[in-house]
């Protein structure tokens, strides 16, 4: 089962099968060829090597991503096409394929529905090309990370032979953007090599999703921990007569609660992945327990540093494979090859000149009764201090009913000061009903500012 990806981009799909389907409208293999081999003529007219590639639907996502990659070129995934975001990346590439104009400045591909096509043949490769993705540096910025096809189809065949089994001719639908690792390669690279049809669209209400599991027998959902935790109540926290064959979840913690309400609901526990942008999938786990600890995809190798914990890795996923990978998360490591993920290594700041980790605190934070979710930042308005934004469990919602904020604050800060300097310690607090993320599950910065904003 080696080689999926490769295999699959060098013959292409079958022209029967079906690629990709929403409520109105299936894509045929044949129909995908011949996108494909239209897109890629117009790529192998270009001289231009860097090509940032974005679409709203997967189908045309695809077609794009698959033409550029044989003819060569890189593909530059932008995390999104906000101007900023843009601006940021301007110089990381000369031409654009997207479903939109982005740019007078650039050389333009327009992705869109081509259904007079006549048919045509799979373009052929002499040499793949590869992608870029973008993840935050150090700085905030994004840091760029390239992806060899390679790389990629290690990671997809490894993906095929580790859970295949569970999925009996399957379709995918995902609730997360193909233009992250993690969508990239759940719903698009791994259902192309494995010939799973996947949605087009992107799955944003839990009615969209019911309606897809009832008219399909056979279904694996992939999302995020934000998504799977607010589903259940969606749902009522009732058992459903219809649910997915296998739900996948990655992008950031999901908790135990959440883990067990979707059990309640649909009869099985999400296969939780753990890895990065810069490393790909790590390891995975389902939680039968409290703090279930993680097992490591076959191919890794899994060492934890013997000054600070860190997680050592080597993976064929990696550009050297015969490296170690020095990772910002604490480990425990099991005899039996398993891991615990104990806390985050980075985001040190200074408060008052002394250092902390912000990840430190929002741990402790969460081990206290009252917290479900705890997001800790630094803000630097009037002054320089600490911000702490918490969801709150039944107790602690009693407890800021019957004894108002200033005594839940004073308790959560005595808590705190088991491991932490007074001085050190949040001075602002808020108990918002969620804590805000994006569409991967990721907490953004600029979103949390605003929570202390609201005065």
């Amino acid at each position: 089962m080696n080689n999926l990806l490769i295999n699959w981009l060098h013959t292409g799909p079958k022209t029967q099968q079906v690629i990709s389907f929403n409520h109105h409208d299936i894509v045929t293999g044949q129909l995908f060829i011949s996108h494909v081999a239209h897109l890629h003529a117009q790529l192998t007219a270009s001289p231009l090597k860097r090509w940032l590639l974005t679409a709203e639907t997967s189908d045309l996502f695809a077609a794009g991503m698959c033409a550029a990659l044989l003819a060569g070129k890189q593909v530059v995934l932008p995390a999104n096409i906000q101007e900023g975001t843009l601006t940021e990346l301007n110089h990381t590439f000369d031409g654009i394929i997207a479903d939109q104009p982005l740019s007078e400045a650039k050389q333009f591909i327009l992705l869109k529905k081509e259904l007079g096509l006549a048919p045509q043949s799979w373009p052929q490769a002499d040499k793949l090309g590869e992608l870029v993705l973008f993840t935050s540096g150090s700085s905030g910025l994004p840091k760029a990370i390239k992806k060899s096809i390679e790389q990629l189809d290690t990671e997809v065949s490894i993906l095929e032979q580790t859970f295949a089994a569970r999925l009996p001719q399957c379709s995918v639908i995902s609730t997360v953007s193909h233009q992250h690792i993690y969508g990239l390669l759940f719903k698009i690279l791994w259902p192309l090599a494995a010939s799973r049809p996947f949605l087009s669209d992107l799955v944003e209400y839990p009615e969209t999703l019911s309606y897809y599991i009832a008219l399909m027998p056979n279904l694996c959902l992939v999302s995020s921990p934000a998504q799977l935790s607010r589903l259940p109540e969606a749902l009522e926290f009732e058992q459903q007569q219809m649910a997915p064959s296998l739900i996948f979840s990655s992008g950031g913690p999901l908790s135990y609660d959440a883990a067990q309400h979707i059990h309640t609901c649909y009869g099985q526990l999400p296969i939780e992945v753990f890895g990065s942008t810069e490393t790909g999938g790590i390891a995975y786990r389902r939680q039968l327990e409290v703090d279930r600890t993680w097992l490591p995809f076959s191919p890794l190798t899994i060492a934890a540093d013997a000054e600070d914990g860190a997680l050592l890795l080597k993976s064929p996923y990696l550009p050297c494979a015969t490296e170690w990978l020095k990772c910002d998360d604490k480990i425990e490591l099991q005899t039996d090859g398993r891991f615990r993920l104990l806390q985050r290594l980075d985001r040190i700041v200074k408060v008052e000149e002394k250092r902390l980790s912000l990840a430190h605190m929002e741990s402790l934070l969460c081990a206290h009764p009252f917290v479900e979710e705890a997001a800790v930042i630094q803000l630097t308005e009037p002054r320089v201090m600490l911000g702490a934004a918490m969801t709150l469990s039944t107790a602690g919602l009693e407890q800021l009913s019957q004894h108002g904020k200033l005594s839940l604050n004073n308790q959560l800060k005595k808590h705190l000061l088991s491991q932490f300097e007074r001085v050190t310690l949040p001075r602002r607090w808020r108990y918002p009903n969620a804590l805000p993320t994006n569409s991967q599950g990721k907490r953004i910065h600029t979103d949390l500012l605003a929570v202390f904003n609201e005065d």
